[in-house]
């Protein structure tokens, strides 16, 4: 029997719209030839709707998700609604309500990119930043008083659990055992006094349950350097929520562009739908042009479905995107060309 998944699509706001199209029908042609289905349901939750009836999304839509195999979301965030306001109403809650407490990020140097960094080669550089997503600076924990006033104040509480670092921890090494056998834990203990060194006693603890991986730990600020002069170095990263997030950003600029980047939020169990998403944002000064680079989105599609099972259909979808940007001289154009996003998606479709 053909296996079917069900798909929740969120194109969201921008390009995320132009995006998501190439990445389902690179989605159907690994179907038909991996032997599986995918049926999608498309949900209209964004910043027009926020504008329009005061809700990233309805009351229940987290319930509407529940029963769905995994989600595919475009981007969120426009002009005119507040960044905190288009998070924490629709990525923030969907992550929490179903416990995608991994954000993975994988980033190569593919041949035909030019990376701005002198020392990222192709081919040797292969990174994956493991990010705790549910927890750590990112937390609800706060508030302001005496607004307005010239005593006011702003508290902002991180959190950090020995169940989030435990499992994310342990993530990182199973993953890093199963690719080169390196792990860099980002830290910053020697100037945040509680959190870190928490953090740093669980990644050793940890460390010693996972013997067949090398590991060390570089504080944020020196790690950031050294992901700019030596790239090619780096195999796993693990990171809390917010060193996590600056450092995927940093390692797709060392790719060459943030459009090529994807991103997994997972929930490891299947207790749960894990959510997959480009990180190149809505993009508002492109949108609507037909210009946007659909690598991101096709290479998020890519990691749901090694997710949902399909790891050689996965390994098509990279090898795709290594050949169209190593074969081919049709580039959108944030890599240098004029192409539009349909041409670009046509290339790829042709190569795969």
């Amino acid at each position: 029997m053909t296996t079917n998944h069900r798909i929740a699509l969120i194109p969201g706001d921008g390009i995320g719209a132009e995006v998501l199209p190439p990445a389902q029908r690179v989605l159907d042609v690994l179907g038909r030839r991996h032997g599986f289905s995918l049926s999608y349901t498309s949900y209209d939750w964004s910043c027009e709707r926020y504008l329009r009836e005061g809700a990233m999304m309805p009351a229940d839509g987290i319930d509407q998700l529940r029963d769905k195999d995994a989600i595919l979301l475009g981007a969120v965030g426009y002009p005119g609604v507040p960044d905190h306001v288009s998070l924490w109403g629709l990525l923030i809650p969907i992550r929490r309500s179903f416990r995608q407490y991994v954000n993975l990020r994988p980033v190569r140097v593919f041949e035909g990119i030019d990376s701005p960094v002198r020392g990222a080669r192709p081919g040797e550089v292969d990174i994956v930043v493991v990010r705790e997503n549910v927890e750590g600076e990112y937390s609800e924990i706060g508030g302001r008083l005496n607004q307005g006033t010239a005593e006011e104040l702003a508290v902002q509480e991180a959190v950090f659990t020995r169940a989030g670092v435990t499992r994310i921890a342990d993530y990182a090494f199973s993953l890093a055992a199963r690719r080169r056998g390196g792990l860099i834990s980002a830290t910053k203990s020697n100037g945040i006094i509680h959190t870190m060194p928490f953090w740093d006693e669980l990644i050793a603890e940890r460390a010693a349950e996972h013997p067949g991986v090398t590991w060390g730990q570089e504080h944020i600020d020196a790690l950031a350097a050294k992901f700019v002069l030596d790239p090619a170095r780096f195999d796993v990263v693990v990171a809390s929520n917010l060193f996590g997030d600056i450092l995927s950003d940093l390692a797709a600029a060392v790719a060459g562009s943030i459009g090529i980047a994807p991103a997994a939020n997972l929930n490891p169990e299947r207790d749960f739908p894990s959510m997959f998403e480009p990180v190149h944002g809505s993009a508002p000064d492109i949108a609507g042009q037909g210009i946007a680079n659909p690598l991101g989105a096709i290479w998020s599609a890519g990691l749901m479905l090694d997710h949902l099972g399909h790891p050689a259909a996965a390994r098509d979808i990279t090898d795709a995107i290594a050949s169209v940007l190593a074969k081919s001289e049709i580039r959108t154009r944030d890599l240098g060309g004029s192409a539009t996003t349909a041409e670009f998606t046509d290339k790829l479709i042709e190569l795969l």
